[in-house]
């Protein structure tokens, strides 16, 4: 491993790949350090039940504007467009089409009184402003587990609505993490390098890795916020600021499984159920997803989290029980475990996506600012309106990129 280069970009997720594509441009030497055996970081596809699954990211959202929509384009990724299952929802036996109307404006009605909310810049838990006696508010925070990978009561009104959606949302079928690990295929990347400690005392950096310590001018980090505000990475003077915005903007838990299904003719392509309507700790199942004979599962918030205590093979467990109870006892032999996720006890996430703490929706902006104008921060956390995204965290890798390049320049 060389000693010495320009720019050490720390992690090889979608904003280290990211920055790494932006510097490949420039006359800087520069090299990516991931401590995974693999890239692609929160994206990560892989094999089972014959298809292509994708166990972190897995939708284009906002596709028409999303850069990986043109990067899969390029690299010849088959798209495929259908609308998502929330969009087109149908009426079923414990969900029916008069009551999933009525989640809906329940839904809406929170949303307007966010967006209020922020406008005045109150920057209060989202769950202050359910209705107190609102029929759906344990759906409503089944679906903050989904979407923000924690209920509302840990979620900022102002960092909610800062989101944009623009609401397009593709897949692919040869999946999202595959497309990403295409990207940075050229990208100077040493796996299985953990970074341990950033040494900002000297007039370069020193970068400490079990395999030995790099020189550089600059630095670009984008690890999860939970490694960086549990001193995964240590940094020699320490940084506190960055520890406190790091620590605002936790990750939430959304957890996947991926069940096989016989007689998969049952249900519509791109249906969808929900466990049990009536409480939060329930899941969210996608029939068909592709036109695939499987089921593919969503748990989030502290529903997730409870599950993997319990350790591997819950989550499935847990979806088996609820489908089983939903569909019919003979419908078990119809269900074959395929894969499941652990993002909460993945040494290098901890965690599925970040979202501001109430009263914390600032800390973005707090973690995008560049210390001593050589080490920078990127990824989803990062970013003011794309958060919690795979583009959001390239957009902010290619920023950074250019912030330390900008730097570099500056300096004799």
């Amino acid at each position: 491993m060389d000693s010495e280069v320009d720019i050490v970009i720390v992690g090889a997720g979608a904003a280290g790949l990211a920055a790494a594509s932006r510097l490949a441009s420039s006359p800087v030497s520069h090299l990516v350090l991931e401590a995974r055996h693999r890239v692609g970081g929160r994206a990560h596809t892989v094999g089972a039940g014959g298809h292509a699954l994708d166990l972190g990211c897995g939708w284009l959202h906002s596709a028409l504007t999303n850069p990986f929509s043109q990067v899969a384009e390029r690299l010849g990724f088959e798209i495929d467009k259908s609308p998502p299952h929330w969009v087109h929802q149908a009426g079923d036996q414990n969900f029916s089409a008069s009551d999933q109307a009525a989640f809906r404006r329940d839904l809406n009605a929170l949303e307007n009184r966010i967006g209020a909310a922020a406008a005045m810049g109150e920057d209060i838990a989202a769950a202050a402003l359910l209705d107190p006696a609102g029929v759906w508010n344990p759906l409503l925070d089944a679906f903050s587990s989904f979407y923000n990978g924690a209920e509302f009561d840990q979620i900022s009104t102002v960092d909610y609505d800062a989101y944009e959606d623009g609401e397009v949302n593709w897949r692919l079928t040869a999946g999202y993490g595959a497309l990403i690990t295409a990207f940075g295929a050229d990208a100077p990347v040493r796996l299985e390098t953990a970074v341990t400690r950033i040494d900002h005392s000297g007039p370069r950096l020193r970068i400490h890795t079990p395999r030995g310590e790099l020189s550089a001018r600059a630095v670009i980090v984008t690890v999860p916020t939970d490694l960086i505000a549990g001193e995964a990475i240590a940094f020699t003077p320490a940084l506190p600021a960055v520890l406190e915005a790091a620590a605002a903007l936790p990750l939430g838990l959304a957890n996947k499984v991926f069940l096989g299904l016989d007689e998969p003719q049952a249900f519509a392509v791109g249906s969808h159920l929900f466990g049990d309507p009536s409480r939060t700790e329930t899941g969210s199942y996608a029939m068909r997803p592709m036109g695939r004979p499987m089921i593919e599962g969503y748990l989030g918030g502290r529903n997730a989290r409870e599950l993997e205590r319990e350790g591997s093979g819950a989550a499935s467990a847990f979806a088996v029980e609820e489908l089983v109870a939903l569909l019919g006892s003979d419908f078990r032999s119809k269900l074959h475990p395929l894969a499941e996720t652990l993002w909460g006890s993945d040494p290098w996430a901890r965690g599925s996506y970040s979202h501001a703490a109430p009263g914390r929706a600032a800390m973005r902006a707090m973690l995008a600012q560049p210390v001593e104008q050589r080490i920078v921060f990127a990824g989803e956390a990062c970013s003011p309106h794309d958060f919690s995204t795979a583009h959001g965290a390239a957009q902010s890798g290619s920023a950074a990129a250019d912030l330390a390049l900008a730097f570099l320049a500056a300096i004799p």
